[in-house]
């Protein structure tokens, strides 16, 4: 996975296309500088490396140690200017920076007419694309111009420019706010994890009606929906709401379908929003939309209009195989899944400097979640441990703490007596630094605590005992969201039937499949 720290001038080289290198040393060999043949020697021994080693570099002889920050810096420089110079036309915000910058240098010739001419243009292309900060960049530039009384413009010109100035900047300024709200409350997801009681509940309706009690959603254009719908995901998912959640992630995702050419032109908003509207669906178990959204989602990324970079590509393997193995697991199809984990591992490798290590370590808890449901309990085990024997991870404590149960109940199902009582004192011990414990996760650990205690004639009527219990707190709404992660329900009905858990979990999805 990505490792951040490793040298910026060497992940960027790594980053390059075959035709972006071809591109840059064409580029290069343009400069006439005195370090031109040392910095592009450097581009080669780092393109050429398998990682990042200081003394190969100055092992070639012609770069000095003191040479070598500023050699560096100028490398990484000229290499974006190489890039930026190749970007594909079909790129909207770069075509309308591009033409600000032609009115700049006209501008500066004092030909303002034709400078004039080219923001006008210019601005109506980014009204009609929503991007409305270089529209207002270009009305103060336009006004800017005419306040300097030199082009005699018709009559009105001035009120034209001011009242055009004003709206934007409203429509911006609601956006802003309203980008705000949802970064805010992503914030405090981050900070407090989701609601655990009425009065937090209360607390986050009051703190969002707040911000958004004065806005008229009838005077809303694109931007300012697609930040009202995002601050409400935020909301829901805060509280716990997965229906609502469902609501604002499909208003989310159709306004793309409703302006396809916004789909384009902001490929990662409209990649999010089906990632978000698939998670709610998943917290649903709406097994029918989710697979017909899933479906229109891989086909919207295979249209050949569909934007191709790194970044969105690493973006479109992590929220297409993420859900594909939602999907089995919410369906209780885990065999037919096995497929699916070399596939994401090889992908992984590919996308390896673009994801961070928390998303690895998600697709490895589903890794687990499969074989488990295979009941191939070892290769379960083999995957969570890379989740709990993970020191460097900054992660969510409730995955860190579900694989430790999951693991529990691995080697529960092995049999394994002497591990089983390790992995228990283990996991209280962390469960006891655990900020964000809830009642399920108490109850677990108390079932398998007791477990060897239990007579064998009385197993099987602990296990419905407990599986009362559960049933009960699966229907509590702050903590109906720890059975997502681990169905412990299915496992103690597996146990006291006597069926694969594979089974009962199938079996379910049929009767609840909507």
């Amino acid at each position: 996975m990505a490792n951040h720290q490793k040298d910026f001038l060497f992940v960027l080289i790594k980053s390059l296309s075959k035709s972006e290198k071809r591109q840059f040393k064409i580029f290069a060999s343009r400069l006439e500088t005195s370090s031109n043949t040392k910095f592009i020697e450097l581009f080669n021994i780092l393109d050429k490396s398998d990682h990042y080693d200081e003394k190969l570099i100055l092992k070639s002889g012609s770069i000095k140690k003191v040479q070598l920050s500023n050699l560096k810096s100028y490398l990484y420089k000229q290499i974006l200017v190489s890039i930026r110079l190749n970007i594909p036309s079909q790129n909207i915000r770069y075509q309308l920076r591009e033409q600000i910058d032609f009115a700049t240098i006209l501008y500066n010739k004092g030909l303002y007419k034709q400078s004039l001419k080219i923001l006008d243009k210019t601005k109506t292309q980014a009204i009609e694309n929503d991007e409305k900060l270089m529209a207002y960049e270009i009305v103060e530039f336009e006004k800017l111009i005419e306040s300097q009384y030199i082009t005699r413009s018709i009559q009105g010109r001035a009120d034209e420019l001011v009242i055009q100035a004003k709206e934007i900047n409203y429509q911006n300024t609601i956006s802003s706010k309203l980008s705000n709200l949802s970064l805010q409350l992503y914030g405090i997801m981050l900070k407090t994890g989701y609601v655990k009681s009425d009065e937090e509940h209360k607390y986050i309706d009051d703190y969002f009606n707040k911000h958004i009690s004065k806005l008229d959603e009838s005077k809303f254009g694109f931007r300012e929906k697609y930040w009202f719908y995002n601050a409400n995901l935020w909301r829901s998912f805060l509280v716990q709401d997965f229906l609502a959640s469902y609501k604002f992630a499909s208003k989310w995702v159709t306004l793309f379908y409703d302006n396809p050419n916004m789909i384009f032109l902001n490929p990662v908003f409209f990649l999010k929003g089906n990632h978000y509207l698939l998670e709610s669906l998943f917290m649903l178990k709406y097994q029918t939309k989710f697979k017909d959204s899933l479906a229109k989602l891989e086909q919207t990324i295979n249209d050949s209009r569909f934007p191709t970079n790194d970044n969105i590509a690493s973006l479109s393997f992590l929220y297409v195989y993420n859900n594909k193995l939602n999907y089995h697991i919410m369906e209780g199809s885990f065999a037919e899944s096995e497929y699916l984990i070399p596939e994401v591992l090889n992908k992984l490798k590919i996308h390896n400097e673009h994801l961070d290590e928390h998303h690895e370590m998600l697709f490895f808890y589903k890794f687990a979640s499969i074989y488990f449901g295979i009941e191939k309990y070892n290769e379960s085990i083999f995957y969570l441990e890379k989740i709990i024997n993970n020191k460097n991870l900054s992660m969510r404590e409730d995955l860190m703490c579900f694989a430790r149960i999951l693991c529990l109940i691995a080697h529960y199902e092995l049999g394994k007596d002497y591990y089983l009582e390790t992995q228990l004192k283990n996991t209280y011990k962390f469960l006891i630094k655990m900020n964000d414990l809830h009642e399920v996760q108490k109850e677990i650990i108390r079932f398998l605590k007791n477990l060897n205690s239990i007579y064998p004639s009385d197993i099987k009527k602990e296990f419905i005992k407990m599986k009362e219990r559960f049933i009960e707190l699966e229907n509590n709404t702050y903590e109906k969201r720890a059975f997502l992660y681990l169905d412990i329900i299915s496992w103690l009905e597996s146990k006291i039937e006597n069926r694969k858990i594979s089974d009962i979990i199938r079996e379910k999805a049929r009767l609840n499949n909507r």
